[in-house]
C-alpha cells in the first residue's frame, strides 16, 4: 500500500502544527545514531526514500482523503497548511534535507542528516516528516552497518590466513524470507550489497538498480535445497548430488549443495569424498558443501578435516591449508559471533578462511532494530519571533538521551568527524582544516544530489579501517 506523504506519519504528529509557540517560523531537526552495538555507522538509504516519496506532488485528492481519515481517527487535521503547500508550492514539500554522502562511515553520536522548512508558514512540516524520514534512514543504515563490520572481521581473517581479494563473496544474503515485506527485503538487501556482492535477495538487486542506477549489484550461483535432495529418496542421495554436478558443474563454475538432509559426515567422507570425488575433480567446478544443522564450529571443523583428507589441500604463502576442489558454506544460525568463532577455530587448526563462506538470513535483514544503534531524530533549533533558539532535552533519568542544541552541523577532516554548530576555533588553532560534511540532497521537491551505487560502495570501502 502506497499512500501520500501526508499520511506517512504517526498520529501524534498531526496535531503538532498547533503546539509550537506563537510566532514560530522555522524548525531544524537532525538524525543521529546515539551509540549502540557498533561505534560507527554506514549511512545508506535516504536517496531511495526521496525518489520514492518526496518527488511526487501532493494533490487535492490526497488532502481530502487525509482529512477524511485523520478526522475520523480523532486528530485535528491541518487542511489549511497542506492546501497552502498545494497552492503556493504546487504540491511540492518546502523543506531542505542535508545529509552526509551515502556510504560514508561515521562514528556514532554524530549528525547524519538534517531537515528544516524553507517556507516560514510550513514550520510544522519538519516534524510531520520525522516518522517516514527516520525509518528511511535507520533500517538500511543499520543493515549496511552490521554488514560492514562483519566484513572487517572476515577481511581480518583473510589477511592473516588467506586471500583478501575474495572478500566480496564471503557473506551471502539469505535474508529475503526473514523480513516483513518485499520492500524491506529490497531496502535491507541493498544495504548489504553496499559491502558485499553475494546475495539471494533479488529485490535487493532490483532496489539498487531502481534507486541508485546500479547495474547488477549482486550475484548468486546454482544451489540445492533439502526438497530437491530428499525428493530423490535417502537411498538415492548420491544420485541427487551427482545430478547437481552434472547439471551445473563446469570448469570455473561454483555450485552449492546442502548435504545434511541425513548424515553430513557420511556425505562428506563417502558420497562426496569417494563416490563422486573424481566427477567433481573432472568437472573443473568448485563444489560448495553446505551443512545446515548442528554446532557450526564443531561441524565445520570436522568437515574441513574430512574434505582435506579426501580431496587434499595446498599450503598457501601464509602457511595455511586450502582445500582442493571443494569449499564449505555455513548458512544456519549465522551472525557475527558465529563467523568469528568458526574463522578463529579454522585459523587455530591451520585452515585458511578461504575454505568457507557464510550465508546470513534473519540476523542480517530481519533482526535489526532502531535501538541497535539508538537512532533518533530530534528538533535542535526553532526560529521564534525572528530568533533562532536552542531546542533540546536533557532527562535527569538518562543522560544518553540528551539531545544536541542549535543548528548543528557535521564537520570532517581527513576521515575524522565532529558535530557542532560552528567549526570551533580550537580545531583550527591546531592546524586542522575542517569542512562541512553535509550535502544538500533534497530541496523544495527536487533531488539536488544523486549518488550511484558504485560511488557509495567506493566510499564505504575507502573508509574501511
Amino acid at each position: 500500500m502506497k499512500t501520500s506523504i501526508i499520511l506517512n506519519t504517526d498520529s501524534y504528529k498531526v496535531s503538532m502544527y498547533c503546539q509550537y509557540p506563537f510566532g514560530t517560523t522555522g524548525v531544524y531537526s537532525y538524525i543521529e545514531s546515539r551509540g549502540g552495538r557498533y561505534d560507527k555507522t554506514v549511512f545508506f538509504g535516504l536517496q531511495a526514500f526521496i525518489k520514492e516519496y518526496l518527488l511526487e506532488q501532493i494533490t487535492q485528492a490526497d488532502i481530502d482523503f487525509a482529512a477524511e481519515i485523520l478526522t475520523a481517527h480523532g486528530e485535528p487535521f491541518n487542511r489549511e497548511g497542506w492546501e497552502y503547500i498545494l497552492r503556493v508550492h504546487n504540491g511540492y514539500l518546502p523543506v531542505v534535507i542535508r545529509a552526509v554522502p551515502e556510504g560514508t562511515v561515521v562514528p556514532v553520536k554524530n549528525v547524519l542528516a538534517t531537515i528544516e522548512n524553507t517556507d516560514p508558514n510550513c514550520f510544522w512540516l519538519t516534524t510531520w516528516l520525522e516518522t517516514a524520514l527516520l525509518r528511511a534512514i535507520w533500517y538500511p543504515t543499520t543493515v549496511a552497518t552490521q554488514s560492514w563490520h562483519i566484513k572487517q572481521v572476515i577481511k581480518d581473517f583473510l589477511e592473516k590466513t588467506g586471500d583478501p581479494s575474495t572478500i566480496n563473496f564471503k557473506l551471502h544474503d539469505f535474508g529475503a524470507r526473514g523480513v516483513s515485506s518485499l520492500e524491506s527485503a529490497g531496502i535491507g538487501g541493498a544495504g548489504h550489497l553496499v559491502n558485499f556482492m553475494g546475495t539471494d535477495t533479488i529485490s535487493g538487486v532490483l532496489f539498487a538498480r531502481e534507486y541508485y542506477n546500479a547495474g547488477i549489484a549482486g550475484f548468486s550461483i546454482p544451489a540445492a535445497e533439502h526438497s530437491t535432495i530428499t525428493s530423490w529418496g535417502r537411498e538415492n542421495e548420491v544420485k541427487a548430488y551427482e545430478n547437481m554436478v552434472r547439471q551445473f558443474g563446469r570448469a570455473g563454475s561454483i555450485v552449492a549443495v546442502v548435504s545434511d538432509s541425513y548424515d553430513i559426515f557420511n556425505a562428506a567422507s563417502k558420497l562426496w569424498g569417494e563416490d563422486l570425488r573424481q566427477l567433481v575433480i573432472d568437472s573443473g567446478a568448485t563444489v560448495v558443501i553446505r551443512p545446515d544443522s548442528g554446532d557450526p564450529v564443531k561441524v565445520n571443523l570436522r568437515l574441513v578435516e574430512i574434505l582435506g583428507e579426501k580431496f587434499g589441500y595446498t599450503i598457501n604463502n601464509k602457511g595455511f591449508k586450502v582445500l582442493n576442489n571443494v569449499r564449505l558454506i555455513q548458512g544456519d544460525g549465522v551472525n557475527e559471533l558465529t563467523i568469528r568463532s568458526i574463522l578463529g577455530a579454522f585459523m587455530a587448526m591451520g585452515w585458511s578462511a578461504d575454505n568457507i563462506a557464510f550465508g546470513m538470513g534473519g540476523a542480517l535483514l530481519g533482526a535489526p532494530q532502531r535501538d541497535d544503534q539508538k537512532f533518533a531524530m530530534k528538533a535542535s533549533s526553532a526560529c521564534i519571533a525572528g530568533e533562532w533558539r536552542d531546542v533540546y532535552k536533557d532527562p535527569v533519568t538518562d543522560s544518553g538521551k540528551t539531545s544536541k542544541k542549535g543548528r548543528v552541523e557535521l564537520w570532517e577532516s581527513g576521515g575524522e568527524f565532529r558535530s557542532a554548530v560552528n567549526c570551533p576555533a580550537s580545531w583550527v588553532d591546531k592546524g586542522i582544516e575542517w569542512t562541512p560534511a553535509l550535502k544538500t540532497v533534497f530541496e523544495n521537491g527536487k533531488l539536488v544530489t544523486e549518488y550511484s551505487f558504485q560511488e557509495i560502495r567506493y566510499r564505504a570501502e575507502k573508509l574501511t579501517k
